[in-house]
């Protein structure tokens, strides 16, 4: 299949179908206050990236505003081109091997209880980077114990080997987004494959079960609630332990139209229906994120947290 540009593929979808208003139940707090301030001030001061801003994340002034953030390492220059993501692509810089010490440093500083860590992907790499998440981790785990660390990773393309690697630094939380249905994947990330997300989240599983593995979907791009139903079906199947579900929100208009807004009933239904199939967490409603609750999914769910540190950290 020929590559396209994300505005080509945009071309290609009626317009008219995108709905013009956002409904009542869809209201993001600006950022503002003391608290998101400070955070942004050393995140600046320690050269750092968050997803929350890179990927203009609707609940970045919450999550600030509370003093919690979602690192995003390996630069902010990403390999691949989905139509979702508001994250700069193109050609990345080096790699930057004092990252993982500057997050570990900027995560005591915090004082953070669980800390969050996500990257662009480097398909430039045959590891993908993974080296990175594993520093990182110990790099946390030494400067700022108790704290627990989930990382959100690229697929790899695949690689067992690159997911072996971050495997053995023993994150709480591996955490791999699907992001949408089997019919929809070329349209909205048109360099993943599902295949390597099912070889991710399924591989991390059988590395190691004690780590819990986690996965989400944007809903709003044009998939059925059958189609949603089915992938919540296959993520279970690989072993997946927490699912998050939230609403599509377009970051401009170059990038794909949201094709419906789900109701927060719809969203309930899903969540119903995840916890009834195994699921043992399920986070679903139109705000919600990847690190949504994470730190309570930790404290409730985490057999190596407690190995590690007790059950009481």
């Amino acid at each position: 299949m020929p590559s396209t540009t994300t505005r080509e593929r945009i071309k290609k979808i009626d317009m008219k179908t995108t709905p013009k208003r956002r409904p009542e139940w869809i209201r993001v707090r600006a950022p503002m206050g003391e608290k998101y301030e400070e955070i942004k001030t050393l995140m600046r001061s320690k050269e750092l990236h968050t997803v929350c801003e890179e990927a203009m994340c609707p609940n970045l002034g919450e999550c600030w505003g509370s003093g919690t953030a979602t690192f995003l390492m390996l630069g902010n220059v990403c390999t691949r081109t989905c139509g979702f993501c508001d994250i700069k692509h193109g050609t990345p810089n080096e790699l930057d091997w004092k990252e993982p010490l500057r997050v570990a440093q900027a995560v005591k500083d915090m004082n953070l209880k669980h800390a969050v860590i996500t990257s662009v992907n480097r398909d430039e790499r045959a590891d993908g980077g993974a080296p990175i998440f594993a520093m990182v981790i110990k790099r946390i785990r030494q400067i700022h114990p108790n704290c627990s660390v989930e990382v959100l990773i690229p697929d790899f393309k695949g690689s067992a080997e690159a997911l072996r690697i971050v495997m053995q630094a023993r994150p709480e939380i591996l955490n791999h987004n699907v992001e949408t249905v089997p019919r929809l994947f070329k349209h909205v990330q048109p360099q993943d494959r599902y295949e390597w997300a099912a070889a991710t989240l399924s591989n991390a599983k059988k590395m190691d079960t004690e780590v819990l593995t986690k996965s989400g979907l944007m809903l709003g791009l044009g998939e059925t609630m059958d189609e949603i139903k089915q992938v919540m079906d296959d993520q279970r199947s690989w072993g997946v332990d927490i699912l998050t579900l939230g609403q599509y929100l377009q970051p401009s208009k170059k990038h794909l139209p949201i094709e419906r807004y789900y109701h927060p009933d719809e969203f309930a239904e899903l969540k119903e229906y995840g916890l009834s199939i195994g699921f043992k967490w399920v986070e679903s409603g139109p705000l919600v994120r990847s690190s949504y609750h994470a730190a309570e999914q930790v404290r409730a769910l985490s057999v190596v947290h407690r190995k590690l540190f007790g059950d009481n950290a």
